[in-house]
């Protein structure tokens, strides 16, 4: 089992910038990579970003590119997103997932951006944007 608890989520003003938590214990090792979900209300759960724990390789949703940044704390077992320039659309709740892919899978395919593909999820943060 991998548990997950996410933080730093509130509410700023369209421009600003967050930094989400994710902390996950247990048996962390089973999962080689990590995952930043969101679902805004009435929508379904969309992909945002996602990191390898071993090489730090990331993915980013072209929606987000150049605004937000997922790092890792191997040490602490944490990882990171940092989110700037944030828009109105970017409310929503976020969710942080483990989940594992083989080396090609991850390098050669988009798994890492298909929510069926993890295992674990936390219980989600709210972020919430004003104009």
């Amino acid at each position: 089992q991998v548990q997950l608890v996410e933080s730093g989520g509130g509410l700023v003003q369209a421009g600003g910038s967050l930094r989400l938590s994710c902390a996950a214990s247990g048996r962390t090792a089973s999962r080689d990579h990590m995952g930043w979900f969101r679902q805004a209300p009435g929508k379904e759960r969309e992909f945002v970003a996602a990191i390898r724990w071993s090489d730090g390789s990331v993915r980013y949703a072209d929606s987000v590119k150049g605004r937000f940044a997922i790092s890792r704390d191997n040490a602490k077992s944490t990882v990171y997103l940092q989110m700037n320039s944030l828009k109105p659309e970017d409310t929503a709740v976020y969710f942080c997932a483990a989940g594992a892919l083989s080396y090609s899978q991850w390098y050669m395919g988009d798994y890492s951006s298909i929510a069926s593909r993890y295992d674990y999820w936390g219980q989600g943060t709210q972020v919430t944007i004003s104009s």
